[in-house]
């Protein structure tokens, strides 16, 4: 079955900026030595500004793990992701996006839910394509050793973007797509998660990008959670966790 773009209206229920944290910073004590740093490539125009987290080992990189954020809020809002996994082997990267949301401060969007077109994807789409194929040389990581995954808004650009790369994988937390991809191409691994009382972004949503995906050959770790909704729960940390170790063993 063909995935539906998202009626915007669903996403107007909920904008504020720590949708992704909320029980994860309640859950999630683990502190770590690594202060994380803005990087850029200042006058750039395909440049993305993002929150870089070295290896918690201090040794060089073995992978690479991009996350990005969802509507209405910005890198910062997911970067306690880096502590809260535990993989020390990796470096972590959570950009932001390029528009600035027009009542959330500091929030940030990668495209317009006002229009019906999503105005302002096409621009974003480049960017973030431009800049996920500039990482190898600004880390020494190829992109079969990069991990890309969202939140949200974050999620459909995880999806939208990540399934014509060769990554390593690919997760869509809360997420949904944009349009199904087109066939033929070899599709990297994906790990889709969703809350059944998702009133956000509806469940459905992720069971069609299930559906697919799997139809055009792609695999595809599914899991839905009972009692959450628009939101990232401790226990998604675990499985996002197993992805990430499976996908760059």
């Amino acid at each position: 079955m063909a995935s539906q773009p998202l009626n915007r209206r669903h996403f107007l229920l909920l904008s504020g900026a720590s949708l992704s944290t909320a029980l994860l910073l309640k859950a999630c004590s683990a502190n770590t030595t690594n202060t994380p740093t803005n990087s850029g490539s200042g006058d750039k125009p395909l440049s993305l500004q993002s929150i870089s987290v070295p290896p918690a080992n201090g040794k060089t990189t073995t992978g690479l793990i991009v996350f990005l954020h969802g509507f209405g809020a910005n890198a910062q809002d997911l970067a306690t992701f880096a502590p809260a996994m535990n993989l020390p082997d990796y470096q972590f990267m959570f950009p932001d996006a390029p528009y600035p949301h027009p009542s959330v401060s500091q929030g940030k969007m990668w495209y317009s839910l006002q229009s019906q077109d999503f105005q302002g994807l096409q621009v974003s789409r480049q960017q973030l394509l431009e800049w996920l194929k500039s990482l190898e040389s600004t880390t020494g990581v190829p992109l079969s050793r990069t991990i890309l995954g969202g939140f949200s808004q974050g999620g459909a650009m995880t999806l939208d973007v990540g399934l014509a790369l060769p990554l390593a994988g690919l997760i869509s937390l809360s997420g949904y797509l944009h349009s199904p991809p087109q066939p033929g191409n070899s599709l990297p691994p994906v790990l889709i998660v969703h809350g059944k009382r998702d009133q956000v972004v509806p469940v459905g949503a992720a069971q069609r990008t299930k559906e697919s995906l799997t139809a055009l050959g792609a695999s595809v770790k599914y899991q839905e959670f009972d009692s959450m909704g628009h939101e990232i729960q401790p226990a998604v940390l675990a499985l996002v966790r197993s992805f990430i170790l499976d996908a760059l063993k």
